[in-house]
């Protein structure tokens, strides 16, 4: 799907190289951001295969990834998910692309196809020190809940949810 900019949205593998390459970069801005190691949440690749997720990189004209962002399907278990949950996760704007609109129209494609995958609520977990993307998601209709996930007895933690049904 083509978007400004000349940017263009393509599903990919999560073990893609392009992926792989920005998930590397998104793990050294939560070292700076965190301190000590990046996000050890685990990730499998078959976690973001339709229709139990999907992973997203946004590509430039010139054929660079300049952004990710994918949902896992996540259901009740002991971490705090609910029924039918859909998890954002590695949402992630190189620093050059940022400003673009690059990560809401991102997110608003992975909220579409977590929809029609059957998903009832999104949610995600960011942290303290990144307060654009807490800013993003409380704009795109996000609100704070319950903590939930490999992070979630971390003061650090922000927990958000939003509906995906009415």
């Amino acid at each position: 799907m083509r978007m400004s900019h000349g940017i263009q949205l393509r599903a990919i593998a999560y073990d893609h190289p392009d992926a792989v390459k920005l998930n590397d970069e998104v793990q050294i801005e939560y070292q700076q951001r965190y301190g000590g190691e990046g996000d050890a949440t685990f990730l499998d690749p078959a976690m973001f295969v339709p229709p139990q997720g999907l992973y997203l990189l946004a590509y430039d004209a010139s054929g660079s990834a300049v952004a990710s962002g994918g949902w896992r399907r996540q259901d009740r278990n002991d971490e705090g998910y609910a029924d039918g949950d859909a998890e954002l996760k590695r949402m992630y704007v190189i620093p050059q692309a940022r400003g673009l609109g690059l990560a809401r129209r991102m997110l608003a494609e992975l909220e579409a196809d977590a929809r029609a995958a059957g998903r009832n609520r999104m949610v995600l977990e960011t942290g303290d020190q990144q307060p654009e993307a807490i800013a993003l998601y409380l704009s795109s209709g996000y609100a704070m809940s319950a903590k939930f996930g490999h992070y979630r007895f971390h003061d650090s933690s922000r927990c958000m949810a939003k509906a995906l049904r009415p």
